[in-house]
């Protein structure tokens, strides 16, 4: 029997490695994209022998033009569908924009955005015409507000989590899933990455990875345009809708300045 396939990018670590053991522990076959092939051929060996899936490596910085036109195609490949997409990889740059290196801005600008739409795009045209399928993006509720210290990260995925939204909308009666995934802080290699240290946070805030995966995946299946994990995430985007603007920024400022 043909098992679906499932795409997970960013899948070497946290949140991707995640929705990779998630989707094969579900009898998925799993294509995983990352620049770290030595960790995607560790992962796809310790998934095919524990789970007894196919799973393809594509080492893939999705920043640059030909990586990405390979995911492209595999995405595509009339012969190979893809049934699930989960665009989660992403990063960010902490600092004052002033004084931040403007390749590396341009970088996050071009991962976040760029790619995620572009393999947006590839993988929901066949799936629209097969009337099945499903994308999942993953934002953050950093996408909420304003975010001084990560001004290009939390306008990327404010980008992503409207945009998502409005694909949603577009394609509700074609059979065809999407939703946006807005996980908060989420203990990854994300902060390390970022150059962002969050030790101060207190413990309840956090979630792991496989529990914002877990709810991610559930969400996705259920159609939900929008999924934020967890009671306090969701209080968090509640209030976020319903205070001042300036509030919004200064508050999140403040906690900026709290973490770092």
């Amino acid at each position: 029997m043909t098992r679906p396939v499932a795409v997970v990018t960013g899948a070497s670590a946290g949140i991707g490695d995640a929705f990779a053991r998630l989707l094969a522990a579900r009898a998925y076959d799993v294509v995983v994209v990352a620049r770290d092939v030595a960790r995607l051929e560790a992962l796809a060996k310790e998934l095919h022998d524990r789970e007894n899936v196919d799973v393809e490596v594509m080492g893939a910085d999705l920043t640059d033009p030909a990586p990405l036109k390979r995911v492209e195609q595999r995405l595509s490949d009339p012969m190979r569908p893809i049934e699930i997409l989960i665009n989660n990889a992403g990063f960010g740059v902490y600092g004052a924009f002033h004084e931040s290196d403007v390749e590396a801005e341009m970088r996050v600008v071009q991962l976040n955005v760029l790619a995620l739409t572009r393999l947006t795009r590839v993988a929901l045209g066949p799936m629209v015409q097969r009337g099945e399928g499903a994308i999942l993006n993953v934002s953050s509720i950093g996408g909420f507000q304003p975010t001084p210290m990560m001004a290009t990260y939390g306008a990327t995925k404010a980008y992503v989590t409207s945009f998502t939204q409005s694909v949603h909308e577009e394609v509700a009666n074609s059979g065809v899933k999407v939703s946006c995934l807005c996980p908060g802080f989420t203990r990854t290699e994300f902060q390390q990455r970022s150059n962002i240290e969050a030790d101060n946070m207190p413990g309840f805030v956090w979630q792991t990875a496989e529990e914002v995966a877990a709810a991610g995946l559930a969400g996705l299946l259920k159609n939900r345009a929008l999924i934020v994990p967890g009671a306090l995430n969701k209080m968090t985007a509640s209030a976020v809708g319903v205070m001042p603007n300036v509030v919004a920024r200064k508050t999140s400022a403040l906690m900026a300045k709290f973490y770092k």
